[in-house]
């Protein structure tokens, strides 16, 4: 190793002592919570070692952590103003961006992305926080609907108080946006994080309290989906329940959750679909066609995991891929050099290796990948040549720094192959044919479609999937429609008649 990425390596210890002094707790009602003293491990994808206990929640943390949600939003949180809600989230941001440093080594760390992309998770965060704290004094606002005799106007106001579970791939930023749109609407919050990648909720909790945020406004309850997760989904006092994960999870979130009637808003799984045309940028295309599907290390929802190729140019574009693959570094996460670090967990590492005897039997030609390096859970970046769309690897989603290419004839079949999946959430072109690119970003089954770019999040627009990738949007007022009730009220002007009845 390099002096400067030991002296990384020793400052990201730094951060980490704390949570190796003692077990990491719960945070209910503003205060350290230990439960019933059940802990679990977290583990560190470079070598597996254990970074910390952590408190394990079940039914019993998740209830005092939603009867504390919701004394906070009755009583105080939801008749706060909207400048007051601005106020708070804005310094939240602020203090996100002061720890910028140790959120980053801390992530990085905890789940094995390379920190050439967790450097940015505090900026990440600290913008969500921003963006939905300007948007806090314009939360409640409406539509006025005359008629001839009456005044309608609406309003929004807080759902109440909330369940937020979220993953272990960018866990920190994807809380955030979960939880700034929540606070900014009015709701308070009970948040479950991954139990694979728990630590900077921590921070977070802790952010936010010191903030100001007032006690039980966020609690946080560790633990396992089928203790804590479960217990949150079922809650009579939670009133919605927002979750990022696989599809599989929501399709049990949403039987859980609907004997209390949940509102539930899912962003599931992908298996998104890049389609390159001859008379592309064929140079920014293979950039954008490797930059979606390995960094990251590959887990991410909206990666670009099938590359359909138009005949024509497959042969040379995938032999320039497979040059470009077996470049790619793998290695620590903290050293800036490293593009792929190791992936979240033994099991996942498994999974998505179980892909390649299934690439063998049907026939694909597999470049790269396997296991890389003795220790630890480096996984090769790997591509799959010569693939159909009816393989496994074109069908399942693997979640891991794996590229799945194959070619097209025409548009139509491009358009069929893309939409020969259950999943729907992303979709990526690329095309100089102005109406081709409108044509087919109509006709892709997809919730978001990038022409000519990779993944460019504009935090006003829509984000959600269609299919089994999703229900709902994040994203500009469109989480406030997931967090707020619209009320309608009707004011009856004098010329409006009363019907009479009985006389």
């Amino acid at each position: 190793m390099s002096a400067a990425l030991d002296k990384t390596i020793a400052r990201a210890e730094g951060f980490l002592k704390r949570f190796r002094d003692a077990p990491v707790a719960h945070l209910i009602d503003g205060k350290q919570d230990s439960g019933s003293g059940a802990t679990f491990e977290t583990h560190s994808p470079i070598d597996n070692s254990v970074i910390a206990k952590v408190a394990r929640g079940g039914a019993a943390e998740i209830d005092r952590a939603a009867k504390a949600a919701t004394k906070a939003f009755r009583t105080g949180w939801s008749r706060t103003t909207g400048d007051q809600r601005r106020k708070i989230l804005h310094r939240i941001a602020d203090a996100i961006e002061a720890r910028a440093d140790e959120i980053a080594l801390i992530e990085s760390i905890d789940t094995g992305q390379p920190i050439r992309y967790m450097s940015k998770a505090a900026v990440r965060g600290a913008e969500n926080f921003r963006f939905y704290a300007d948007r806090a004094p314009g939360a409640n606002d409406g539509l006025s609907l005359p008629t001839d005799t009456h005044l309608n106007y609406t309003i929004r106001q807080p759902i109440g108080p909330v369940g937020v579970i979220t993953p272990w791939n960018t866990p920190f930023m994807l809380s955030t946006w979960k939880i700034a749109p929540a606070l900014a609407a009015g709701c308070t919050v009970v948040h479950k994080p991954a139990e694979w990648s728990p630590l900077t909720a921590v921070l977070l909790s802790e952010i936010c309290l010191e903030a100001g945020l007032p006690a039980g406004v966020l609690n946080t309850v560790h633990g396992f989906g089928e203790d804590a997760g479960r217990a949150l989904t079922e809650h009579p006092d939670i009133k919605a329940v927002g979750f990022v994960g696989e599809s599989a999870t929501g399709s049990a979130i949403m039987a859980q959750g609907a004997a209390t009637l949940k509102r539930v808003h899912f962003e599931l799984g992908g298996k998104n679909p890049v389609i390159v045309f001859a008379d592309a940028d064929l140079d920014r295309a293979l950039d954008a066609v490797l930059f979606m599907i390995y960094s990251l290390n590959g887990e991410r929802c909206t990666s670009s995991s099938r590359a359909l190729v138009e005949a024509s140019i497959y042969e040379e574009f995938s032999k320039r891929a497979a040059a470009r693959v077996k470049t790619i570094k793998v290695g620590h996460p903290l050293d800036p050099a490293t593009e792929i670090g190791p992936l979240i967990h033994p099991k996942h590492v498994d999974k998505v290796l179980s892909y390649v005897s299934a690439a063998e039997k049907e026939g694909a030609t597999i470049i790269r990948g396997g296991r890389a390096g003795e220790t630890g859970n480096f996984v090769a970046p790997t591509l799959y040549l010569g693939a159909r769309n009816t393989m496994k690897i074109a069908q399942e989603e693997i979640f891991g720094p794996v590229l799945t290419m194959m070619p097209f004839a025409d548009e139509a079949e491009a358009l069929a192959i893309a939409n020969d999946v259950r999943y729907g959430l992303a979709a990526y072109l690329w095309t100089k044919d102005v109406g081709r690119a409108h044509r087919f970003a109509q006709a892709v089954e997809a919730g978001m479609v990038w022409v000519n770019s990779e993944n460019v999040r504009h935090l006003p627009t829509p984000f959600g999937g269609t299919k089994s990738s999703g229900i709902g949007r994040d994203g500009g007022d469109y989480s406030f429609d997931f967090y707020m009730e619209t009320k309608n009220i009707a004011i009856a002007l004098d010329n409006h008649k009363i019907p009479k009845i009985g006389t």
